[in-house]
């Protein structure tokens, strides 16, 4: 069976969904929409980054892009700076009856005990009013804190605490809003950003921690949140800007699901901007860094996930990943029941049969 598709959202993520879909002989790209003039009645192929046309030509339109009636929206647009306009987004794509499957906003990963009735309720009505399904995974949140570490635990007599680590080099993280309004980084150390704003951190990644103690059975009593950040020694530059002597470089944080004074699962983050800073902190498995989980208990596990590809960098790679974690689980959403989908609810999600059956012709 062959499902249509529309592709929403042509960014860093986006565009590699939208090469995904065109590579996929189950999936037909039945539209695309952007949220620009400049890339209004552009080629998809072209957006894509691909060689040659695909004759799909984008749309400034949302109405235009529902009314094509697609099987399902890979939704992929620009959340952390428009999260009230992405949550209505997506709550009148699912009630014009049409499943979603999304990067982001990542709180409605596992949004149990997370987020508050009024970013919670419309979503769910919504799905029942179209009879559709909501699926937002990823790599992190998602593949490297949902799938991995319940698997190793699946092999376990004893859990005591599942950490999930991400520690990667941003330096050509290719986000200018991401890295310098949101993330703070080449701003003052007395000026907090965005992410960093009270309750923020716990919002965003305590869909992880939440998840994560539901799939070992564990009742959290609370969730919570620190952080620590260094300072550039030196000016330097990255690929979105220039990072002056004094100003954010490093940035260290953990979501906590608390069960008493214990943590039980934990979301960490070590962000650098350069590999020689702040050398007391986690180091990646690989220079430019890894995913890491450290699981304690009978047995202790120690897992190590590095990206790499021939078409880029590691940042590169885990964007392209976190683009086929979604695309490659159309199939299984359009399937499975109205509602919000967790990672606890997903069948395994492999490299499509479709395009697998390629390689034996």
């Amino acid at each position: 069976m062959t499902y249509r598709v529309v592709q929403w959202g042509t960014g860093n993520v986006g565009r590699n969904a939208l090469a995904g879909i065109i590579a996929n002989p189950g999936l037909e790209l039945a539209g695309v929409w952007v949220s620009g003039p400049a890339k209004g009645g552009v080629d998809a192929g072209t957006l894509a980054g691909l060689e040659h046309p695909v004759g799909i030509r984008a749309s400034t339109d949302p109405d235009a892009m529902l009314a094509l009636r697609p099987d399902c929206v890979v939704y992929c647009a620009m959340t952390d700076n428009r999260l009230l306009e992405a949550v209505e987004d997506l709550r009148q794509i699912l009630a014009a009856g049409v499943n979603v499957v999304a990067c982001a906003p990542v709180f409605y990963q596992y949004p149990y005990g997370v987020l508050p009735d009024e970013l919670l309720k419309p979503i769910e009505e919504a799905a029942a009013q179209g009879n559709s399904t909501l699926w937002v995974n990823g790599i992190d949140p998602g593949f490297a804190n949902d799938l991995l570490p319940l698997a190793l635990a699946g092999t376990c007599l004893r859990v005591d605490q599942l950490r999930c680590l991400e520690i990667v080099d941003y330096a050509s993280y290719d986000n200018r809003a991401v890295m310098f309004d949101i993330m703070g980084f080449g701003k003052p150390l007395d000026e907090i950003p965005l992410l960093l704003q009270p309750g923020v951190l716990s919002l965003a990644w305590g869909s992880v921690v939440r998840q994560l103690a539901a799939g070992i059975g564990v009742t959290l009593d609370s969730v919570t949140q620190t952080y620590e950040r260094a300072a550039a020694p030196a000016a330097f530059d990255i690929v979105t800007g220039h990072i002056p002597e004094g100003t954010a470089a490093a940035l260290r944080f953990e979501v906590c699901g608390m069960v008493g004074d214990r943590p039980v699962t934990v979301l960490e983050h070590v962000t650098r901007l350069r590999p020689d800073l702040c050398p007391d902190w986690p180091q990646p498995a690989h220079p430019q860094g890894s995913y890491r989980i450290e699981l304690t208990g009978e047995p202790s596990y120690t897992l190590d996930l590095v990206t790499s590809s021939p078409n880029g960098d590691h940042n590169y790679a885990t964007v392209l990943a976190t683009a086929m974690r979604i695309v490659n689980a159309i199939p299984a959403v359009i399937q499975a029941p109205a509602g919000i989908l967790t990672a606890l609810d997903m069948p395994l999600i492999t490299w499509p049969a479709e395009a697998g059956s390629r390689l034996s012709h």
